[in-house]
């Protein structure tokens, strides 16, 4: 992709400002997704992580008036239930102070990826091709700090077929349209076809034995995922409103 004509050239036009937002969304996700793993439990992680479709709505609310404000406000609160949900979760103990760092790195995430969505509007004009640079600074920065603070594992087996496999998809071909889609398509509409995500992560994690199921896990995924539904739903009703009314 970097090697088709005028690609390169098309990069050195890249503001600092889109380099800044491509490589801190792709990179520090990532980056905080792997410590939230490490430091609480995989499924409350992940599901507090997958916070982010409801935090691309929430943020795209912000420049809507406030008489629009109601559904997303219940979602937003279901979500935040959810999440609280997951912290206090008997099955896990209840509230664990040894998890608090890793539950904290799995909200960063969630933040990270929905300012990254949102914002990545502002650089419509940013070819899609730099992402591959972001993705390789993304690469090496995770491996620095692989080598730097973890022991090295070599993949065996199927696990290289996992690997190719992330690469060429969930890690690789999915930034490319993702990017394309949050500068030139409907971000909510983004964020709502990724509502079923943490359902199905939390679902996969249980089946594989990586989490033990409990009504308070099974709880907050429905609220998550509702919560998100929910306050997409708002924007919808009120996008068909004003088209009906006329309203640009």
């Amino acid at each position: 992709m970097l090697l088709r004509r005028g690609a390169l050239a098309s990069l050195r036009a890249v503001p600092v400002g889109g380099w800044v937002l491509g490589i801190v969304g792709l990179f520090g996700y990532h980056a905080f997704y792997m410590l939230a793993l490490k430091n609480a439990p995989t499924a409350q992680a992940g599901l507090i992580a997958y916070l982010w479709p409801l935090l691309i709505v929430l943020l795209s609310m912000l420049r809507q008036p406030l008489g629009r404000w109601t559904l997303p406000v219940i979602g937003g609160a279901l979500g935040l239930v959810g999440a609280a949900l997951l912290v206090f979760d008997p099955a896990e103990g209840g509230f664990r102070a040894e998890y608090a760092a890793g539950y904290g790195f799995a909200l960063v995430c969630a933040l990270l990826w929905s300012g990254y969505s949102v914002l990545n509007r502002r650089f419509s004009a940013v070819p899609t091709v730099a992402v591959v640079v972001y993705c390789g600074v993304a690469a090496l920065g995770g491996l620095g700090l692989s080598l730097a603070f973890e022991d090295w594992v070599t993949p065996r087996g199927l696990e290289w077929v996992g690997l190719v496999g992330l690469a060429l998809g969930p890690m690789g071909l999915a930034f490319f349209v993702w990017d394309f889609g949050t500068k030139h398509g409907n971000v909510t509409l983004l964020g709502a076809l990724s509502y079923f995500a943490p359902l199905l992560s939390t679902v996969l994690l249980v089946l594989a034995g990586r989490a033990q199921p409990s009504w308070a896990l099974g709880l907050a995924t429905l609220l998550i995922v509702g919560g998100a539904g929910l306050a997409a739903l708002g924007l919808r009703r009120r996008a068909v409103t004003d088209a009906e009314a006329g309203v640009p």
